[in-house]
């Protein structure tokens, strides 16, 4: 299934699926199993795309509207999930065999949305997840992270002993999808 084909419903102030979405989207339709964890949700497409090859999502999402979205979307695509309010794994509870994260990456300084908003350095986000998901990982599992040369993405492929299984060059940046145990 290609994720483009989902069929999505958009919502104001809610991250529209873009390339690494589908990046991300691509590698979940290959990587994802058992009990997931959506964080950052958005749209929903990539619990959605989990879902639809059998698995059990949860969808979690800081903003309310983005959550609203989500679940209209799961509906859209005949989908069911579990929708939590969770500033990250703040509101989630249990284990899960995969964890995908699609964060906000870009500096502060260069945009002023909560979709896009990866604060000071862009790794905001992408630090306190790292320095959370372990907590909430099934004995069996993996984490599918994307991150962006921006960010300096080599630095966690070391640091994690991670495999990237998605990667695409776009005109200032690549993005590539970091696969974790």
């Amino acid at each position: 299934m290609d994720p483009k084909f989902l069929e999505l419903s958009l919502s104001r102030g809610v991250y529209e699926p873009r390339e690494d979405s589908y990046l991300l989207a691509r590698a979940v339709e290959e990587h994802a199993f058992g009990k997931v964890l959506d964080i950052g949700t958005g749209t929903g497409i990539q619990g959605i795309t989990a879902a639809l090859k059998g698995c059990e999502v949860t969808f979690a999402d800081v903003d309310r509207g983005a959550l609203s979205c989500a679940r209209m979307n799961a509906k859209l695509n005949k989908v069911d999930g579990t929708f939590v309010l969770s500033d990250l794994f703040s509101g989630v509870k249990g284990k899960f065999s995969t964890i995908i994260f699609n964060p906000p990456y870009l500096e502060s300084k260069r945009v002023k949305d909560i979709a896009l908003d990866g604060g000071p350095n862009g790794r905001a986000l992408i630090d306190r997840f790292l320095n959370g998901y372990k907590k909430h990982l099934m004995t069996r599992h993996v984490v599918l992270l994307l991150e962006s040369s921006i960010n300096d993405y080599e630095k966690d492929v070391k640091r994690l002993d991670a495999k990237i299984v998605g990667k695409e060059h776009y005109f200032f940046e690549d993005l590539v999808v970091l696969l974790f145990r």
